[in-house]
């Protein structure tokens, strides 16, 4: 049965693991949070899970929670999740897979190989995300931002 977590105390064990104390005073260690919508809402729907997979809290809206525990999800997101974003793609190899981009992303300048075309998912009409040949996933979050030189590179694989 899956509670309001403000109705718990969260905090850090001398692990560093995040903690849910309820109000009945049940302690639940190990506990990590999953975005229900990490790409289009990604500070909405998050639930808090053990370490068997079940969802102990459930948080509407991370603006919702007190400074502290915000920062402690917000820590735990950081420390495990990685999508850079593509600002902008400077060059690719060959318009022809397998091929090595270079790009600029939200986290600097970078390159990858793209195994083939089905590795560029469509999420919506403007939000792509583009999975390397190491398995790391690249968001572009809105197609129509991108400059004109990326918007010409990006169609030929489209």
């Amino acid at each position: 049965m899956s509670m309001n977590l403000i109705d718990c105390k969260l905090s850090r064990d001398a692990f560093g693991k995040l903690v849910i104390t309820g109000k009945d005073h049940q302690v639940y260690e190990g506990v990590l949070p999953v975005r229900a919508f990490p790409i289009t809402a990604i500070s909405e729907g998050i639930s808090l899970i053990d370490i068997h997979g079940h969802e102990i809290a459930w948080i509407d809206n991370l603006a919702g929670l007190p400074d502290a525990e915000r920062d402690l999800i917000e820590e735990e997101f950081a420390s495990r999740e990685f999508m850079p974003e593509i600002k902008r793609i400077d060059k690719v190899s060959s318009f022809a897979t397998p091929s090595i981009w270079q790009v600029q992303t939200d986290r600097g300048n970078t390159q990858f190989i793209l195994k083939g075309e089905e590795d560029i998912r469509r999420l919506s009409l403007v939000t792509l995300l583009i999975t390397d040949s190491n398995g790391i996933h690249f968001l572009i979050r809105d197609r129509s931002t991108l400059d004109r030189h990326s918007s010409k590179l990006l169609d030929r694989f489209l």
